[in-house]
């Protein structure tokens, strides 16, 4: 476990260093989340009582979302693990004494929690501070704050285990690119990144909330709201711990049966 651990913080010292590409993320992320309210704003003044969450809730929902991007942006995936399968270099890798699988998680996982220390408190002290509507709300009382912390680190468990599930593929694939342009789209629309789950036509929401990507952002950021609370939080925790434990298993046997047949061609 001590290596494991050397390694993530190794990896999350590293990240920390890159504040300009920060700086400019946090630049983007309040354009971005100023516009995503502007246009729900327009929707709300029509006949707010019709949307499912309050334009409280949403508002906070965005602003919460744009700070920890880092952290549950789907589409961000690791160069260096998809450049060692395919240079040959993994060789390396399996050389060394330590189990891949876990090394790659904790990679992973610590490169999304730096970027997303760098960037959320200049987004979070902002959004606070703005005049309403555009005034982000604290959570309903401790214990729901407490819910989202657990939610949060179970959703970034959980988006990096599937992610795992995308490097493995690469095994089997000449090119990453596709699979990773499938997981990406799939997963940003179904994890609520593009529009919130409760915003989708009921049928497909019941099954939407189901899959193993409602437990990402979704939960946590719901959590915060306040739109969960209560045992349907519980609930929500309960299903995300269900679907990280699932996916990393998963992501466990397909990476061992990927490197009982992997060939490494080269001088």
């Amino acid at each position: 476990m001590q290596k494991y651990l050397a390694i993530f913080q190794i990896r999350f010292v590293n990240s920390l260093q890159y504040r300009t590409a920060a700086l400019a993320g946090i630049a983007t992320q309040f354009a971005w989340g100023f516009m995503e309210i502007l246009a729900f704003q327009a929707f709300y003044r029509v006949d707010p009582s019709s949307f499912p969450m309050t334009l409280s809730q949403t508002v906070s929902y965005i602003w919460m979302q744009q700070a920890f991007l880092a952290l549950f942006m789907n589409w961000f995936f690791e160069p260096e693990i998809f450049n060692a399968v395919l240079s040959g270099s993994i060789a390396y890798e399996l050389a060394r004494p330590i189990d891949l699988y876990s090394r790659w998680f904790c990679q992973a996982a610590a490169n999304r929690l730096a970027k997303a220390v760098l960037r959320c408190m200049p987004i979070l002290l902002v959004a606070f501070l703005l005049p309403e509507p555009f005034r982000m709300s604290l959570p309903a009382s401790l214990p729901q704050f407490l819910l989202f912390l657990i939610a949060v680190f179970l959703g970034l468990g959980v988006i990096v285990s599937f992610s795992m599930l995308v490097y493995v593929t690469t095994f089997y694939t000449l090119s990453p690119i596709g699979t990773r342009l499938i997981a990406a789209v799939l997963a940003d629309f179904l994890a609520g990144a593009i529009i919130p789950l409760p915003f989708f036509p009921q049928p497909f929401r019941t099954i939407a909330e189901w899959l193993p990507f409602a437990s990402m952002q979704n939960m946590p950021l719901r959590i915060y709201s306040g739109h969960i609370a209560g045992h349907d939080a519980l609930t929500g925790i309960l299903l995300q711990i269900v679907w990280l434990t699932i996916l990393i298993l998963a992501g466990r046997r397909l990476m061992s049966r990927a490197l009982r047949h992997v060939v490494v061609q080269g001088g």
